[in-house]
């Protein structure tokens, strides 16, 4: 009899173990998807709110190009996006979300583009094309490039593309850019190269206004130009 309740006690225990662990589980996993539900949600409304700016935009002053306030709501979009990707990691989810945020960034290049044709002004942009840690080992220092060179260059326009993305419009841009497979890649005014490229490499290749802009001479200067 004693046997049999040391046994009995033992599966008692056991369960309870188990029990235990399938309850935290189960916590763990429900935190998690509420979590994403959460974020995917905030990201949603930005995503509406950006994509409602772009009629009001099509309307833009010309004296106001330099603002992009539509890049810099995407922006915030792409932080989120990344934090998700990093602290929540379910992959379906920021798989959609990618999609969502990689048309709005083509949406924001397109309509860029169309204003700088109508106020006859140059538009500075570049595309990055980049991959996970196995299939591009250059890519987390290239995008610390582009970082820098963003702060340097509030009104260069920077698009980052994720070169394994099951998208349509991924496609087309690889199509048209003929971007092959070696990352990273870039395109900078139109024109692609692959491999990484220096802070000094990227400026050559920008427009000059935007590197060297113009500056207006000092009220009561004497100097002559």
């Amino acid at each position: 009899m004693k046997g049999f309740q040391k046994y009995f006690f033992v599966l008692i225990i056991t369960c309870g173990i188990f029990a235990t662990g399938w309850y935290l589980s189960n916590y763990v996993n429900n935190k998690k998807i509420n979590e994403i539900k959460d974020i995917q949600n905030k990201i949603a409304i930005d995503i509406l709110s950006s994509e409602t700016q772009f009629s009001l935009l099509e309307e833009l002053s010309c004296q106001d190009l330099d603002n992009s306030i539509l890049s810099q709501e995407i922006a915030k979009v792409a932080d989120k996006i990344n934090f998700s990707e990093q602290n929540v990691g379910n992959a379906e989810e920021i798989d959609s979300l990618k999609k969502q945020y990689t048309i709005l960034q083509v949406k924001d290049f397109l309509l860029a583009k169309r204003i700088g044709e109508r106020c006859k002004q140059t538009i500075s942009t570049i595309f990055y094309f980049y991959g996970n840690k196995e299939s591009c080992v250059d890519c987390l220092k290239q995008g610390f490039v582009l970082d820098a060179l963003r702060k340097k260059y509030p009104t260069l326009r920077v698009y980052s593309f994720d070169y394994d993305l099951d998208l349509s419009t991924v496609r087309a841009l690889k199509s048209i850019y003929k971007i092959e497979n070696v990352l990273p890649s870039l395109v900078v005014q139109g024109k692609t190269v692959s491999g990484f490229k220096t802070v000094e490499e990227l400026e050559s290749m920008l427009p000059k206004e935007l590197t060297n802009p113009k500056k207006e001479p000092l009220v009561g200067s004497t100097k002559k130009p």
